[in-house]
C-alpha cells in the first residue's frame, strides 16, 4: 500500500462521530457486567481482602483506564499499526518470556507479572489479531503459496502459542490458534490449507492432553460428566446447582447461595453461574442477546471497512470477544472441557478488560473511516490482479476477502 494512499484519513476520521449502536451495546455490557461482578465479588472480597468493595473498586479503576485507551485508539488511524505492529509484537513476546522466568507462581502456573496484576497472555490475543491482520494483508497475493502462507502462519502461531502454553495456559493457547486459522480463512486462504491447519491443531491438542496431567484430568472429568452429570468435577456440580436454583427468573440480585457455599472463584471463572442463579434463564438470554448484538455490529463494521486490513482487524476483534464468551459459557454449561477463559466485560481482571476495550477502540476507528473513497479503488486494484491471473492462466491468488 502506497504511503500516500491514506493521507488525511486520520483527519477525516477525527471529524466523524462514533458508532453509536456499538457504544450503546458496549455500555450495556459493561454496566451489566459491573452489577453482576459486584454481587459475585462482595463476600469473596470480604473473605480474601477483608474489604467487600475491593474487587469491584479495582474493576472500576481498570474500566476507567480501558475507556481512556478506547478513546485514544478510536482516534488513531488503524493503518498506523502497519508500522507499529512489529515492535509491539516483539515487546509482547518479551513479556511472555519474562512470565516464564520471573512470573508469580500460583496454583502451579506462571501467568502474571507485577504481583499478579498483569497477565501478558490477554494482551497477546489482541496483538496476534493485529499482527496477523497486517501480515495477511501484506501477503494477500501469495497466501496460496505454502512458503508464503501456511508455513509462516504456523511459525507465528507456534511461537506465540508455545510461549503461552508453557505458562501453562491451554485455553489461551487454543484461542490464539483458532483466531489465527479464522483470520487466514477470512483473508482468502484455500480450504485445503485450512483443513491442514485444523488437522495439525487437533493432533497437537491430542498430544498436549496426553502429556499434560492437567489436560488429562480435565478431559477425564468432562467425559465422565457427559456420561453422568453427577460424576462431573466438583466445580461443575456446583455450577449445575446454581443453574437449578436460578430457574427461569432467578433468585434476585445479590441472592446467590452457591457463591457462598463452595462455588469456586465466583468473580472470575464462575461468574456466569452467579449470573444465571441471580437473574435466571431470562438473564442468560439477555447476556447472549447483548453479545449477539455486539457480534452483529462488529461484523457489519468489518463488512463496511475501508480495506481488507480493516476487515481483518474488525472481524478478528469481534470473533475474539465472541470466542472468549463461547468458551467461558460453554464450559459452564458442560459443552466443552474446563478452560480458564474470562467472560469479557464481566469477569474480574484488569488485563482482559483493558485488552477488550483497546480492541473496541480500534474497531471504533475502523468504523469512523468506513466511507473512505479509497476503499473501492483498493478493492478494484486488487480485483484487477485476480482477473489478470485468470485471463492469462497463471496461478490464482487468494481472494481479497471472504463474503
Amino acid at each position: 500500500m502506497g504511503t500516500t494512499t491514506f493521507v488525511g484519513s486520520s483527519q477525516k476520521a477525527g471529524r466523524r462521530s462514533y458508532d453509536l449502536p456499538l457504544l450503546l451495546i458496549l455500555g450495556l455490557l459493561m454496566l451489566f457486567g459491573l452489577v453482576i461482578l459486584l454481587s459475585a465479588s462482595w463476600d469473596y472480597s470480604n473473605q480474601l481482602y477483608e474489604d467487600p468493595w475491593y474487587m469491584i473498586r479495582r474493576q472500576a479503576q481498570w474500566a476507567g483506564v480501558g475507556l481512556i485507551l478506547l478513546l485514544v485508539l478510536s482516534h488513531v488511524d488503524y493503518h498506523h499499526w502497519q508500522r507499529w505492529i512489529v515492535p509491539v509484537m516483539g515487546a509482547t513476546l518479551i513479556l511472555l518470556l519474562l512470565v516464564l522466568f520471573i512470573g508469580e507462581l500460583h496454583l502451579g502456573a506462571r501467568r502474571t507479572l507485577f504481583k499478579g496484576s498483569y497477565q501478558p497472555s490477554e494482551l497477546a490475543k489482541l496483538v496476534v489479531i493485529l499482527y496477523l491482520s497486517v501480515w495477511l494483508y501484506s501477503k494477500r497475493q501469495f497466501l496460496h503459496d505454502v512458503s508464503f502462507g501456511l508455513l509462516p502462519l504456523s511459525v507465528i502461531l507456534g511461537l506465540v502459542g508455545g510461549l503461552i502454553y508453557l505458562q501453562p495456559d491451554l485455553s489461551a493457547t487454543l484461542t490464539v490458534v483458532l483466531l489465527g486459522g479464522l483470520l487466514f480463512f477470512l483473508a482468502g486462504g484455500r480450504w485445503s490449507q485450512i483443513a491442514v491447519v485444523i488437522l495439525l491443531t487437533l493432533i497437537i491438542l491430542w498430544l498436549v492432553v496426553q502429556i499434560n496431567p492437567t489436560g488429562q484430568a480435565r478431559v477425564a472429568a468432562y467425559l465422565a460428566g457427559l456420561r453422568d452429570p453427577t460424576q462431573s468435577s466438583y466445580h461443575m456440580r456446583r455450577v449445575f446447582e446454581a443453574f437449578v436454583r436460578g430457574g427461569f427468573l432467578g433468585r434476585g440480585l445479590g441472592e446467590s447461595v452457591t457463591k457462598l457455599n463452595g462455588l469456586p472463584v465466583p468473580p472470575t471463572d464462575s461468574i456466569f453461574a452467579v449470573l444465571v442463579e441471580e437473574t435466571g434463564f431470562v438473564g442468560a438470554l439477555v447476556l447472549f442477546g447483548l453479545y449477539g448484538l455486539l457480534g452483529w455490529r462488529g461484523l457489519l463494521l468489518a463488512q463496511r471497512a475501508p480495506d481488507m486490513l480493516g476487515t481483518l482487524m474488525a472481524s478478528g476483534i469481534t470473533f475474539w470477544i465472541l470466542l472468549e464468551m463461547l468458551i467461558n459459557t460453554g464450559v459452564m454449561i458442560g459443552l466443552i472441557p474446563f478452560a480458564g477463559n474470562a467472560l469479557p466485560f464481566f469477569s474480574a481482571g484488569g488485563s482482559n478488560l483493558i485488552a477488550c476495550l483497546a480492541g473496541m477502540g480500534i474497531l471504533l476507528n475502523i468504523a469512523r473511516q468506513a466511507d473512505e473513497t479509497v476503499t473501492e479503488e483498493q478493492w478494484r486494484s486488487y480485483g484487477a490482479i485476480i482477473d489478470l491471473r485468470r485471463g492469462n492462466r497463471r496461478r490464482r491468488v487468494s481472494r481479497a476477502r471472504r463474503a
